[in-house]
C-alpha cells in the first residue's frame, strides 16, 4: 500500500519573534488531529547537525568567515534532509522545521551581504529541490525581537553548567538585523504561495488563530 507523503512546514523569522512558540503549538493542534509529526531546527536537529550548531551559534566562535558560516549552515541543512526531513515526510509525518533555506538567505544573503544568488544555488544543489509546501514567516520589530533573543539567551547561559551560550548572531548591530528583516521581506513578495506572513507583534493566541486558520486552509484540514 503506498503511503501518502507528508508535509513539510517551516517557519522563519528574526531570533526573538516567538516562531519556536508558534511551531510548537500548531504541532499541538495537529497531534489532536491525529497527524503524526515530527518537529526540529536549524542548525541543528541531528546529532552532527547540533554539533555544528555549537560552533555556528556560540559566541566564543571567533573569526568566522562569512562564507564558511554558510557553508556550515548547509552542511547542517543536508545531514537534516537525509536524517530528519526526507524520511518522515515519506512515511507521511508532517515535519515542522525551526528554520530553512530561508535564514540563510536571510542572515547570510542579507545580513552578511553576500547576496541571495549564492544562497539559492547552494539550494538547488544541497538541498536536492526539498523545498516546504508553508513557510510561516513571523514578521516582528527588529529591536524588540533582538532584545527579547539576547535575554533568552543570556538566561540559558546562565543555566547552563558549561556557560555556552547561543549569542553569537545576537551580538550583531542593528543595521545587520535591519537588513535580515528587509530580505525576508523580499523573500515573501518573491514566494506569496509558499509563504504566509503573519504579524508577530500581536498577542501568542491571535498569532496562533491565524496561523492554524492558514493551515487548515491551505491543506484542507477541519
Amino acid at each position: 500500500m503506498t503511503t501518502t507523503r507528508g508535509k513539510f512546514i517551516t517557519f522563519e523569522g528574526l531570533d526573538g519573534c516567538g516562531k519556536s512558540t508558534q511551531l510548537n503549538r500548531l504541532a499541538g493542534v495537529l497531534r489532536e488531529q491525529g497527524i503524526e509529526v515530527v518537529t526540529t531546527r536549524e542548525p541543528g536537529g541531528t546529532p552532527i547537525g547540533e554539533r555544528v550548531r555549537a560552533v555556528l551559534l556560540d559566541s566564543r566562535t571567533q573569526g568566522l568567515d562569512s562564507m564558511a558560516e554558510l557553508s556550515l549552515m548547509f552542511a547542517s541543512r543536508a545531514q537534516q534532509i537525509a536524517e530528519i526531513i526526507e524520511p518522515n515526510v515519506e512515511a507521511g509525518r508532517w515535519v515542522l522545521c525551526d528554520r530553512y533555506t530561508d535564514s540563510s538567505e536571510a542572515y547570510q544573503g542579507g545580513g552578511r551581504q553576500l547576496g541571495s544568488a549564492a544562497i539559492l544555488d547552494l539550494h538547488r544543489v544541497i538541498c536536492r529541490g526539498v523545498q516546504p509546501e508553508l513557510t510561516v514567516l513571523m514578521d516582528s520589530d527588529v529591536a524588540a525581537s533582538v532584545a527579547r533573543a539576547r535575554r533568552r539567551n543570556e538566561q540559558a547561559k546562565g543555566e547552563s553548567a558549561e556557560g555556552a551560550d547561543e549569542n553569537r548572531f545576537e551580538k550583531e548591530s542593528r543595521a545587520f538585523y535591519a537588513r535580515v528583516h528587509e530580505a525576508y521581506d523580499r523573500i515573501a513578495e518573491r514566494e506569496p504561495k509558499r509563504v504566509f506572513k503573519v504579524d508577530a507583534r500581536r498577542k501568542q493566541d491571535v498569532v496562533h488563530r491565524d496561523i492554524v486558520d492558514e493551515v487548515k486552509k491551505r491543506f484542507g484540514l477541519k
